[in-house]
């Protein structure tokens, strides 16, 4: 009953400032267990200016994304992604689901400005507006993906190819003997986070540039590729 649940979570159905009204954020949340934590993270960064795109593990329970499919039908502004990936930790299928949200948004008929993602066991501590404010205080326009070159110790997950083992009991990553090629372009390869806050131009960049494309092939078969892919690009010259 979507009355129900927007008036007994309070969810929020008005920007609370002309300044968030004025600044819509984009969100991207992985998710494949505890609907009670999801829920409870959606209520906390619910806005109706913002857009929300919602990953369901493809290996979930069939009642639990039946559930999500039943709260996201209570809001304009939410949806699950299209297309879903069965998730496995340090996997590329892991960053292939943002990618798929990532697709949806851009032809949101929302004008977002920048987008954050998160998984289901995130929780905020700051507002809408503080991360607006934020953002706006000194990444006006600038990504925020940090990262250092590829540390000595972290060179094992690009030089050898990784396989994705995929079970609904378990599932895990592991390597193979086959020695990887040099990255493409000869880029240079950072490493940091797999969490970010991406300008929407940045993200319109990673899905129609080659060299975009190019090294999203390359990282396929690396060890957990969400930890340097948007740091590498976003230290690309221009």
């Amino acid at each position: 009953n979507c009355s129900m649940v927007l008036k007994t979570l309070h969810f929020i159905t008005r920007p609370l400032s002309d300044e968030e009204g004025n600044f819509s954020l984009a969100y991207i949340i992985t998710i494949h267990k505890e609907l009670e934590m999801f829920v409870k993270l959606l209520r906390a960064i619910y806005m109706p200016q913002n857009i929300y795109c919602i990953h369901v593990d493809e290996k979930s329970p069939k009642d639990y994304k039946a559930a999500v499919q039943n709260i996201v039908n209570c809001f304009e502004n939410i949806f699950i992604s299209s297309k879903r990936e069965s998730v496995v930790y340090a996997g590329f299928s892991r960053l292939q689901a943002d990618i798929n949200c990532m697709r949806d948004l851009v032809h949101s008929k929302i004008k977002w400005n920048y987008v954050i993602n998160l998984c289901g066991q995130d929780y905020p501590i700051k507002t809408n507006k503080d991360i607006i404010q934020y953002i706006k205080s000194k990444w006006n326009g600038k990504n925020m993906t940090p990262g250092v070159v590829q540390p000595l110790h972290m060179k094992h997950r690009t030089q050898v190819s990784y396989r994705e083992y995929v079970h609904s009991g378990m599932s895990y990553v592991y390597p193979t003997k086959n020695t990887k090629a040099k990255p493409p372009y000869n880029l240079t390869i950072y490493f940091g986070s797999a969490y970010y806050i991406l300008t929407k131009e940045f993200v319109e960049f990673t899905l129609t540039d080659a060299r975009a494309k190019d090294l999203l092939e390359w990282s396929r078969d690396t060890y957990s590729p969400d930890e340097h892919y948007w740091v590498t690009l976003n230290r690309l010259n221009g």
